[in-house]
């Protein structure tokens, strides 16, 4: 099985997708200005500039819903499996896949809020929706809904989950052995993955509200303590600062594990970590209640910053300063700080590095930071599924599908909380990587097809120059057809 996984995702991880995520990235920022940089202050004005309705939550919530999605496993153990494959110059292209990609994320959450619909009162949005009202083909728009329910439904979860029980046990022990259908498992990891399965059910069945107003909390407190914690570790080793930055800049160009892998791997773990492109931001930003769609397009490209260049640059800077990481060759150890048994793919650098500078405390606070950040991440991933079982079920339906769809993902999160860490990462890559894929080339081709996104910003920021108090948004006079929402709003 592993085997089989390794394979396949070398044909989807292949240089064309790193390629395309850069390019497009690149694309999109030169075509925006730099929206990225440009409207920096905007996009903090907007973060609680609108407020929760009946039907859509706000935009503070949709991004915190959508930063649920982004900052999960891959901000602790997605940042150490960089680094441990693609030596520390993968830090330096997580970070440009960061900056490009903020401008993607911007082009997918406008497109994402101007083609929404309202579905039993709520807002639902995303890549299906635009693929099919914007392009007009719904057979695309199909496969994009049953690659995504399949990829945040059943492959991706697994990963999150799998990083919640392997902090456990780095941190409390594997506990008794017993013997399971899944083969024998430490207590430690069985129990956590009980809870973590009755917790996460408990507020799927209670609907996007319920998942915003936890998520709206969680997020916030959670990746402020965490940065914090991050900044208390490098203040710790200041002396030290100037040294990892050269080694990360330095090995960007020239890396110890091979240029293609350095970008490789930290476009591959940058993409996952801030999802930008990937076409899971969409959905949260449709939710949002806003006077503009470009609004809520600016707040989520901001949650890329929040995602890598806050909590994923806390995260490799003190694994990078205390040295608690290894590197990973053809043939062998390149760099071995720790022991060999060490995962990678696990959030083992970052508890050993947090440990390191808080003995006795590193462990579990990295623990517990991994459980909320991953368990919000399976809140969105739910969201995600759901919202595209929404979408199919306008066409065809059968009886509890979002009941089927509930237990489906219960027990994907169980399933991988007692896998191995390599497996589980190998699976969650093919959901991304086919959700990049299909995602990327369909804002492209939206691109020239009519530039809906482009127009909207325009429209914006010509608004906001002429100093209005209240926005709105004509999708018929800016030549945008099909935004049934808007026309209806409008009128």
């Amino acid at each position: 099985m592993q085997d089989f996984v390794n394979s396949l995702n070398a044909i989807i991880w292949s240089n064309w997708l790193i390629m395309l995520a850069l390019g497009a990235g690149l694309f999109f920022s030169v075509l925006t200005r730099f929206v990225q940089v440009r409207l920096f202050k905007e996009m903090l004005h907007l973060l609680f500039s609108s407020k929760a309705s009946d039907k859509g939550i706000s935009s503070f919530q949709a991004l915190a819903v959508s930063l649920s999605g982004r900052v999960g496993i891959g901000n602790i153990a997605g940042v150490a499996a960089a680094i441990g494959f693609g030596g520390p110059g993968a830090v330096f292209w997580m970070w440009v896949v960061a900056f490009l990609g903020a401008s993607t994320a911007y082009v997918e959450s406008a497109l994402g809020q101007i083609y929404k619909e309202e579905d039993e009162g709520e807002y639902r949005g995303g890549p299906a929706f635009y693929i099919e009202k914007a392009m007009g083909q719904r057979w695309y728009a199909w496969i994009f809904a049953v690659v995504t329910i399949i990829a945040t439904g059943l492959l991706l979860p697994g990963v999150q989950a799998n990083g919640i029980t392997s902090a456990a046990e780095v941190a409390l022990g594997t506990g008794t052995i017993v013997a399971t259908p899944f083969g024998d498992l430490g207590m430690t990891k069985l129990v956590t993955a009980i809870a973590v399965v009755m917790a996460l059910g408990f507020i799927i069945f209670g609907g996007v509200k319920r998942i915003a107003n936890v998520t709206q909390v969680i997020v916030p407190f959670m990746g402020l303590a965490y940065i914090l914690a991050g900044l208390v570790g490098i203040v710790m080793n200041i002396g030290e600062l100037p040294r990892v930055i050269g080694l990360i800049m330095n090995d960007a160009f020239t890396p110890m594990a091979g240029v293609g892998a350095a970008i490789g791997w930290g476009v591959k773990r940058g993409v996952y970590s801030n999802e930008a492109g990937q076409g899971t931001g969409p959905h949260a930003a449709a939710a949002a209640e806003v006077q503009h769609p470009a609004q809520q397009g600016l707040v989520q490209a901001f949650s890329v910053y929040v995602d890598t260049l806050f909590v994923c640059s806390a995260t490799a800077f003190i694994i990078l300063i205390t040295g608690a990481y290894n590197v990973h060759g053809e043939t062998g150890f390149l760099i071995q700080n720790l022991p060999a048994m060490t995962e990678a793919n696990s959030p083992a650098f970052t508890q050993f590095a947090v440990e390191s500078v808080m003995p006795g405390v590193g462990k579990p606070f990295v623990a517990v930071a991994l459980f909320f950040f991953a368990f919000t991440t399976l809140l969105a991933y739910y969201y995600i599924a759901e919202t595209n079982v929404a979408y199919l079920r306008r066409f065809f339906r059968f009886p509890g599908e979002m009941l089927f769809l509930k237990i489906l993902m219960m027990a994907s999160v169980f399933y991988g909380a007692v896998k191995t860490a390599n497996l589980a990462w190998g699976l969650g890559d093919i959901g991304v990587g086919l959700m990049a894929w299909l995602n990327i080339i369909a804002i492209l081709i939206l691109f020239f097809m009519g530039k809906p996104a482009l127009k909207a910003l325009q429209d914006y920021e010509k608004q906001r120059k002429s100093g209005v108090t209240k926005y709105t948004f004509d999708p018929q006079a800016l030549g945008i057809e099909n935004a049934d929402f808007w026309e209806s709003k409008l009128k």
